[in-house]
């Protein structure tokens, strides 16, 4: 008897095998979820989605498929108000998301750092603030807002495009309905500008630039071309890179909390690989010799302004009111220990 009830054991378990049910759903320990929502304001065809594509596959190969990832591009969990996005992951609407300095600075004063006019002059210098202390510092304030921060990515340097001119001095900007995320930091800076800054989420930009209700945007130009802006009359772009937006690879610290411990290290060095992965996406284009992505913006008609570094200065001199008085918003420590990493970046 203890032999056939064996056999029938054994048949009953390869029965489950032949009918191919997952194997690592049932190894998941109680209180993991059949599927985890990961946020994300642009989808896979934008390197910040393709971040999220990359983290929810490594994940998903590193825990065995224990933790399953659903990518929901566009902010959908909360209708597209990407300022909401903190709040909601905070409160547990969102699981997991990559998200915006930007758009989290509101909730966040120390994100804030990186949207300082005219900050970060290179890349390294980028590098030398988000991977040295300064990085690790706003990790903790990050923690101690209540979400676990895990890597760094990078939606890249932003530059300004618009359908009137280009643009070379700051009196080329009088006027000028430029399209800005919820930002106060924004408001001031293209105030100061001289341009009527126009606060609106990315999906109300696109229609509002094609109808001419605004007059330009600003953004890396990796987003440029994928949401090929110059169908709607984007038609001149000024490099001038005044902010860098880096990303941030976070988790609800509930769902973090309910994970194993080898399961978190799993999602953490997942997150930090696709970070690096990220990052390199979304700076394709534009570390390389000659810039290979302003020429296929030159190829669809756009006309591209590449400043002097005293013609970028000027736009530098009209924003430092902006700065000074946001550096001690942002806290003025935060800010000086930035300036001196970046001083003393490796180029």
């Amino acid at each position: 008897m203890k032999l056939r009830t064996f056999l029938t054991a054994t048949a009953a378990a390869s029965a489950l095998l032949t009918l191919g049910l997952p194997a690592a759903h049932a190894q998941a320990p109680a209180g993991y979820k059949s599927e985890y929502r990961m946020s994300l304001v642009l989808g896979t065809a934008f390197p910040w989605g393709k971040g999220g594509e990359i983290w929810a596959s490594k994940v998903r190969e590193k825990t065995s498929g224990r933790i399953n990832i659903k990518l929901y591009p566009g902010v959908s969990l909360i209708q597209g108000d990407q300022t909401r996005e903190f709040s909601a992951l905070r409160q547990g609407v969102i699981d997991m998301a990559i998200g915006s300095t930007i758009n989290w600075s509101p909730q966040v004063k120390a994100l804030n750092l990186f949207s300082l006019p005219f900050l970060f002059p290179d890349y390294a210098a980028v590098d030398a603030v988000t991977q040295g202390e300064v990085g690790k510092s706003i990790f903790q304030t990050l923690e101690k807002a209540g979400v676990v921060p895990l890597a760094w990515g990078e939606n890249g340097y932003r530059e300004i495009s618009n359908s009137k001119h280009p643009i070379k001095s700051p009196a080329d900007l009088k006027g000028l309905k430029i399209r800005v995320v919820g930002s106060p930091l924004f408001l001031d800076t293209f105030t100061a500008l001289g341009a009527n800054p126009t606060q609106m989420s990315w999906a109300d930009a696109q229609p509002a630039m094609a109808s001419g209700a605004v007059d330009g945007q600003e953004n890396p130009v990796s987003v440029y071309t994928a949401a090929k802006l110059h169908t709607v009359a984007q038609k001149y772009v000024t490099m001038w890179g005044y902010i860098n937006d880096p990303l941030v690879f976070v988790v609800n610290k509930e769902v973090w909390n309910s994970w194993t411990p080898a399961d978190r290290e799993a999602v953490r060095q997942a997150a930090i690989e696709a970070g690096k992965e990220e990052i390199a996406i979304a700076r394709k284009g534009m570390v390389e010799p000659g810039k290979p992505l302003l020429k296929d913006l030159a190829a669809n008609g756009v006309q591209v302004t590449e400043l002097s570094a005293a013609e970028r200065d000027a736009f530098a001199k009209a924003t430092r009111p902006v700065f000074d008085k946001w550096k001690g918003q942002i806290g003025a420590n935060l800010v000086d220990a930035a300036e001196k990493a970046i001083a003393a970046r490796k180029q």
